[in-house]
């Protein structure tokens, strides 16, 4: 039901008002984009919805649902997935003589825009198919662990991740402490929780760190905890697969050694592009994929193995990257905020909704999420989520795996209109209600 009435595709786009409109506009013709974005702050373009509506107009997606979960991945704007089925014509049309004739070379190229966007060395980075294949050969194969030695990792870091530090006590005999943070979560209390845990833990030796969790888009403090770890004598990687291209942020403002990130979700590359980050000084700590050969020893690549990739996904980073780029870093990451500070202001001080990303800009960003209070069960969270949908028509994800409780995570994009998340205020508000 949709406000007391039944909910049916047709009563949803005649009674949206507003929201309709703004779906409607998804599927109009493509305008042009402008050639960056327009004069003024970044916090003061964030709300200019002239701007935003050419920058909508360059995605092609369905109108079915109001989409809050672009957290899952990023979609391509149109003239990113115009150049990627282009490319995918080519290396069909060309096959295995482009693949093993000119593909590496055009590669090559391709890693030194992205190590330019990052602000580091070309040889410092490889490709890999995700955040996970990143993350997974940057923990199973940091050699620098003896038995007896502990590594560390948090409540709100991706499952994978936790699963890949819990087999590090199988792999290298290591003993794995976890811990959850804190609820509410403030800069001084995340801090203090590391700073706590690593006391109490003086053997640790390696502790992972998501920069923005997937679960609650908590934004940790990687660069300033990075330090602390290394004043204790661990090493630090870090989960960056929603803050590369979400927020402004490039590998030096994350202050870490080795770094796991995909392209796929924030920067708008096709799906399987993601990139590792090993630190030059630090190639000999991550041993060797699976003892490989093909590769040079003293070369990153040697470090990652994913065999055949999608070739034209690759040499589309480029394209996503232009696009990226004319919409601008700062401004982008501003509407996301902008986007996300509206719903949450709506709902901060619902009595039965609790939002689990402070205000705080140093620590949200795009993503937050919430639970109703007292409500943070799996079957809970997921008739939220399914009300959410069938009652109001409105998709979100939910989230678990945190000591607090399951949650509702709540994802905008570049598409997004401030009526959809009006209407995502409007709906927690009357469910908190309801009880």
């Amino acid at each position: 039901m949709i406000c007391g009435m039944p909910f049916t595709r047709r009563s949803f786009l005649t009674s949206a008002g507003a929201a309709t409109a703004a779906l409607s506009v998804r599927l109009s013709a493509q305008a042009p984009m402008p050639g960056g974005p327009p004069s003024g702050a970044p916090a003061v373009v964030a709300a200019n919805e002239m701007y935003w509506q050419q920058v909508a107009s360059q995605y092609r997606v369905a109108d079915k649902v109001i989409n809050l979960e672009a957290g899952y991945w990023g979609v391509m704007a149109t003239p990113v997935a115009e150049k990627y089925f282009r490319q995918v014509e080519r290396v069909n049309r060309e096959s295995s003589y482009y693949a093993r004739r000119s593909y590496p070379a055009d590669l090559t190229v391709v890693r030194d825009r992205v190590a330019s966007f990052l602000r580091v060395e070309p040889d410092e980075i490889a490709f890999t198919r995700s955040a996970t294949e990143s993350l997974h050969c940057l923990i199973g194969g940091y050699n620098r662990l003896k038995s007896g030695d502990a590594v560390l990792f948090a409540d709100v870091d991706y499952p994978a991740m936790q699963n890949a530090m819990k087999w590090l006590a199988e792999r290298r005999g290591v003993r794995v402490v976890r811990f959850g943070l804190p609820e509410p979560a403030t800069y001084e209390n995340v801090i203090a929780a590391y700073d706590e845990t690593l006391k109490k833990n003086p053997d640790v030796r390696l502790v992972l760190l998501t920069h923005v969790s997937n679960k609650t888009g908590l934004v940790v403090p990687v660069a300033e905890l990075s330090r602390l770890a290394c004043s204790r004598g661990a090493d630090v990687i870090v989960d960056a697969a929603h803050s590369i291209g979400q927020m402004d942020v490039g590998i030096p403002e994350i202050g870490a050694d080795f770094v796991g990130f995909n392209l796929h979700k924030w920067i708008g590359a096709p799906l399987g592009v993601a990139v590792v980050y090993i630190k030059k000084t630090r190639l000999s700590d991550v041993d060797r994929m699976m003892g490989d050969e093909e590769s040079a020893a003293a070369s990153i690549n040697s470090r990652v193995h994913t065999g055949t990739t999608n070739f034209a996904a690759f040499l589309t980073v480029p394209e996503a990257l232009d696009f990226h780029v004319r919409v601008g870093t700062a401004h982008k990451a501003a509407r996301l905020r902008y986007l996300r500070d509206r719903w949450v202001s709506a709902v901060r001080n619902v009595p039965a909704i609790q939002v689990l990303t402070p205000d705080d800009p140093r620590m949200s960003a795009g993503i937050t999420s919430f639970r109703f209070t007292g409500r943070g069960t799996r079957q809970d969270v997921e008739r939220v989520v399914d009300t959410l949908l069938t009652k109001y028509g409105i998709f979100t994800a939910r989230r678990t795996g945190i000591d607090g409780g399951d949650c509702v995570r709540v994802t905008p994009a570049l598409y997004t209109r401030p009526a959809d998340v009006d209407r995502l205020a409007a709906a927690l508000k009357e469910m908190g209600t309801a009880g």
